[in-house]
């Protein structure tokens, strides 16, 4: 009779927490929304985005289908189902209606001119070097592309699915806000998460998630996860969670000083996309603000030596082997050795590695606490890539062209190194290693 006690006891806490689940999944459907909830569970069109939006603020806010898919009478991409003019895509327009701080934030961000790749060398190498379905599948679906309407009245499927961060929508607005907040949960336990930032920050070129992951603020959340408090309404920095911070923390969440925003670059000091990197406008402000987020954890010290340190490591990138890079192969278009047309020969597809995937790896890393990316698959591969290939590539198309750069100070270990120098190597290993 225990046994089956236990087992009828058992069986009872699971049908009650089914049931709670099923109660938590309750919530009032808006009028203007029954038709779509109710026709889309029975026909199972999307239903598991019905159940999402179930469990959304949205849902325990009253917001409902018709709400966000409700097409304006001029919007391009608008059709009518039964009896309702939608809208497939939602913009941050849409969103605006009650997002409206939000969204003007947002559209104001880098983040929404990420689309403006679509003229970039990036873009070239995508839709022309390796072909057109390579970008619709890959680069438009971080960066977002430009959603087209074609002459019936539908979306242009090469062109949609898409909720690349700075699509260009039909109605002429900037984003996708569901590149961050997931549909259609449109959670902020989501995008505080750094795998979110990860759908798009990650890899060769620009790898801040695993930069993230190995530094000691990535481990610290992974460790705490459970602490991080992630679906507070709030989330504010030192009252709702300690243990860590993520993407959002530093560039985007509220601290007890700072609100909540929705344009990261109002914290980034520094660009460290370009081949040279550049302060940005209003450089100290933002700085400043980036501080503020660093000393709710670090004292001032910390912080202010912190970002010494990563000063004179993107000055170093930048004036050892960047401008030399560059002032090097303006020296061979001037000569004709390398064409107007990019990737056309060996040393273009050098350079750009050596800024775009190395020399990136190295800023991002000194930026995000992660020193083996900003040493071995940052400096050493910039090092690698600049000394045994660049500079032999140049030498090869102009002689001498190179005579510049190794007459830099900085270059002179080419040389050599003197005997003393030498033998106060080899004594350093003798002891360390004992041969």
């Amino acid at each position: 009779m225990g046994k089956r006690n236990g087992l009828w006891l058992l069986a009872s806490a699971v049908v009650m927490c089914l049931a709670a689940v099923s109660a938590e999944a309750e919530v009032a459907v808006p009028e203007s929304s029954r038709g779509c909830v109710s026709c889309h569970v029975k026909e199972k069109v999307a239903a598991t985005g019905i159940e999402e939006w179930r469990h959304s603020t949205h849902a325990k806010e009253g917001v409902g289908c018709f709400d966000c898919h409700e097409a304006d009478p001029g919007d391009a991409d608008g059709f009518v189902h039964y009896g309702k003019r939608v809208a497939t895509i939602v913009t941050p327009n849409d969103c605006a209606k009650c997002h409206e701080k939000e969204s003007r934030q947002f559209q104001a961000s880098h983040h929404a001119n990420a689309g403006k790749i679509l003229g970039s060398l990036d873009n070239f190498l995508g839709e022309v070097v390796e072909g057109p379905p390579a970008a619709i599948s890959g680069c438009q679906q971080c960066h977002g592309g430009t959603v087209k309407v074609l002459a019936n009245g539908k979306i242009d499927p090469t062109t949609w699915p898409n909720t690349g961060i700075g699509r260009i929508n039909p109605d002429g607005s900037k984003g996708a806000c569901s590149a961050c907040h997931s549909r259609h949960l449109f959670s902020a336990k989501v995008a505080r998460s750094p795998e979110s930032c990860g759908k798009c920050h990650l890899g060769p070129d620009h790898p801040q998630k695993e930069i993230y992951d190995e530094s000691k603020h990535g481990i610290a959340f992974y460790t705490n996860r459970d602490r991080m408090n992630l679906d507070s309404r709030s989330w504010v920095l030192g009252k709702d969670y300690s243990a860590a911070p993520t993407c959002s923390t530093c560039h985007l969440s509220a601290t007890a000083d700072l609100p909540v925003t929705h344009d990261p670059g109002e914290r980034i000091s520094w660009t460290l996309r370009p081949a040279v990197s550049k302060k940005q406008e209003n450089w100290e402000k933002k700085r400043d603000t980036m501080k503020q987020v660093c000393v709710n954890c670090h004292n001032r010290k910390y912080a202010d030596a912190f970002f010494t340190q990563y000063d004179i490591t993107v000055d170093l990138y930048n004036e050892k082997f960047a401008r030399p890079a560059g002032d090097l192969m303006k020296k061979l278009a001037d000569a004709g050795k390398v064409t107007p047309n990019a990737f056309t020969s060996r040393i273009e597809w050098t350079y750009f590695l050596l800024w775009h995937h190395e020399g990136r790896r190295a800023r991002h890393g000194a930026a995000m606490m992660a020193p083996d990316y900003t040493q071995w698959h940052g400096f050493f591969e910039v090092a690698d890539r600049f000394y045994n290939e660049l500079l032999p590539q140049a030498e090869e198309l102009l002689p001498g062209s190179t005579a510049f750069i190794l007459a830099q100070d900085q270059h002179k270990w080419r040389k050599g190194i003197d005997k003393g120098e030498r033998e106060r190597m080899k004594k350093f290993y003798e002891e360390r290693y004992g041969k």
